[in-house]
């Protein structure tokens, strides 16, 4: 799957997160949402499973069997367990495979010696009688062994099956553990390490590598003033902007709180420039509109800092210079970007800027 079908189906798990969440008894809380994407995305087949069953019992999820069930399937070290039991059973279906492998060769052994021990008594036939036993002998053999291994590939493709739903659970978790459930961008984690393999990739290629760095303006107050879900809604649609605008090889990430990263390799400062500066005219063109009332709450403005890996960069380095700019567009009056190129030229750092 693309990134870009990829990002079209987190949308759509959102959608019908949010209709979970705008539905009574449900309260809505970030974790509310959280907890909804996932059983839409249908990956945690335990969680889907508790979920179905009570809902049939009740009609309805009452909240405290809600955050029972976020406790017990979502929570981090249910997931950390969720791995060690798949490994488990990935270890456990291979030794049995193993098993059956080596029963199998010691059957094939087994038929082997008997054809060669039939082979050897056929020169001692005398009559057609003892003609007869011989290929009675060797017909039961060869059908034990048949009806052996029509067992054994019954038994592999038992294992198979097992196995490829093992990868299935495996990546459930992996998507789990490097998404942000409320945007459907990739998570601080998986910035982290994607942005480790691309200073790497870049480094030993000597191509370029740029970062940028964004904030929503002002999104406390606009927290304060409207509430968090309104606010959900806003880093939704933040994100939903950020991923239209990037490009299959690029990574866009919620960093964390109201701030976003997009990783541009193979993109020079101006290029990435360019990216920043059209992902915050795409987020102002958007008239937020208050759903539950049809208000308008106006336009999100959008503050962005880019900076360019240079040869001595480590990730740090590079992350540092990007917020530095982005705190230069903030210092500067926001919704505007600034390059690392321009950080000269004001008095970047960070303050007491939101």
């Amino acid at each position: 799957m693309s990134r870009s079908e990829q990002f079209e189906r987190s949308v759509s798990l959102g959608e019908a997160a949010l209709g979970r969440v705008k539905a009574p008894p449900a309260r809505p809380y970030p974790r509310s949402y959280e907890f909804w994407y996932v059983y839409a995305a249908g990956f945690n087949r335990e969680l889907n499973k508790a979920v179905n069953d009570a809902i049939k019992r009740l009609g309805h999820l009452p909240e405290e069997l809600t955050e029972r069930f976020r406790e017990e399937f979502l929570s981090p070290v249910r997931l950390s367990d969720r791995v060690g039991e798949v490994s488990s059973r990935v270890s456990k279906e291979l030794d049995d495979i193993i098993t059956l492998l080596e029963a199998s060769g010691t059957e094939l052994e087994s038929f082997g010696q008997s054809l060669r021990s039939t082979a050897d008594g056929l020169g001692g036939v005398q009559s057609l009688a003892q003609l007869r036993t011989v290929v009675d002998t060797v017909q039961k053999a060869t059908r034990d062994m048949g009806d052996r291994s029509a067992t054994l590939e019954l038994q592999l493709k038992a294992s198979r099956t097992q196995i490829a739903e093992l990868q299935e659970s495996l990546e459930a978790i992996r998507y789990e553990s490097l998404t942000d459930q409320l945007t459907g961008l990739a998570n601080r984690k998986h910035f982290d390490h994607s942005l480790d393999s691309a200073i790497d990739f870049a480094t030993r290629r000597s191509e370029k590598l740029s970062l940028v760095m964004c904030d929503i303006d002002h999104f406390k107050d606009f927290n304060d003033r409207y509430g968090h879900q309104t606010g959900d809604q806003v880093l939704r649609l933040v994100g939903a902007a950020i991923g239209g605008a990037v490009k299959p090889r690029d990574l866009a990430a919620r960093y964390g709180g109201e701030e976003f990263c997009v990783i541009l390799p193979s993109t020079s400062l101006q290029g990435a420039v360019a990216v920043a500066n059209q992902i915050r005219a795409a987020l102002m063109a958007k008239e937020l509109i208050k759903r539950s009332t049809g208000e308008s709450l106006g336009r999100i403005t959008m503050s962005a800092g880019v900076a360019e890996l240079n040869a001595s960069d480590t990730h740090d380095s590079l992350v540092e210079r990007a917020d530095m700019a982005l705190y230069a567009s903030k210092r500067l009056g926001r919704n505007r970007v600034t390059s690392e190129d321009e950080l000269p030229d004001v008095q970047a750092g960070r303050s007491a800027v939101a």
